[in-house]
């Protein structure tokens, strides 16, 4: 799965890297995070109509992560759809429609994957590892995102939508399933615009679910990540896993 990821990129540095036409006002309080969480609001990258002019543009917004699917009754389950599988993606009924038709890139600086401790190890704390590109580039998560009307609000409360998303994993690659089975799916440069097209549907979204991941290098890193309380440039610290789980 992918549970925790940091994303500390300024607002201007995503919109040259995605070519963006809009920044949503809302994005611009959110702060950088090393320890982004489920439940967090997290900056994806949408193509959707223009609200004053109705002409698609890229546009850099807000959403909650752990996506609520437009018929649930509250948006508690939320919670368990932070990730959305692969393999299953284009026909479970709470991702099928935003599969379709409401894809999302959430920029990454890289996302952290936690390794259970071989058999017969002294300890049973888990290992972090923070997984990250090796020059220091960002990763686009291939995600979707979806839109819940809250039946308690009337409708001119603002607040009456909640917007939010999940991020789409993969079984992982040869290199890092010593650490985890599974891990994002993450989208090179030259699958960006195909992927957030509004008007390709899921058979051409399909296609992409295959391409192939960025190289990353693992960082044995502080099991300070594996609270959500902590939050800074030192979780990326690298540490002596021997040391660490003493």
């Amino acid at each position: 799965m992918c549970g925790r990821y940091a994303s500390f990129r300024e607002d201007q540095a995503l919109a040259d890297e995605f070519a963006i036409a809009t920044v949503a006002d809302d994005v611009r309080l959110l702060p950088p995070s090393w320890n982004v969480a489920p439940t967090d609001g997290v900056r994806m990258v949408v193509e959707r109509a223009d609200k004053e002019t109705g002409e698609i543009t890229r546009q850099l917004r807000v959403a909650r992560w752990g996506l609520v699917p437009s018929w649930a009754k509250d948006p508690s389950v939320g919670a368990r759809m932070i990730n959305a599988r692969v393999e299953s993606v284009a026909e479970k009924s709470a991702f099928s429609r935003p599969f379709a038709a409401r894809r999302a890139l959430l920029p990454a600086d890289g996302y952290y994957e936690w390794k259970k401790p071989e058999p017969g190890a002294l300890t049973r704390t888990k290992q972090p590892f923070y997984l990250h590109p090796a020059d220091d580039d960002l990763v686009a998560l291939a995600g979707l995102y979806e839109f819940w009307k809250d039946p308690t609000k009337s409708d001119d409360d603002p607040d009456r939508w909640l917007v939010s998303a999940t991020v789409i994993t993969r079984p992982a690659s040869e290199e890092h399933a010593h650490i985890h089975d599974r891990q994002p799916l993450m989208l090179r440069r030259d699958a960006w615009d195909a992927w957030l097209d509004p008007s390709a549907g899921a058979d051409e979204a399909r296609r992409l679910l295959e391409a192939p991941a960025p190289r990353l290098i693992a960082t044995p890193v502080s099991t300070l990540v594996s609270s959500v309380r902590n939050n800074g440039p030192q979780l990326l610290e690298p540490v002596d896993p021997e040391e660490t789980l003493l």
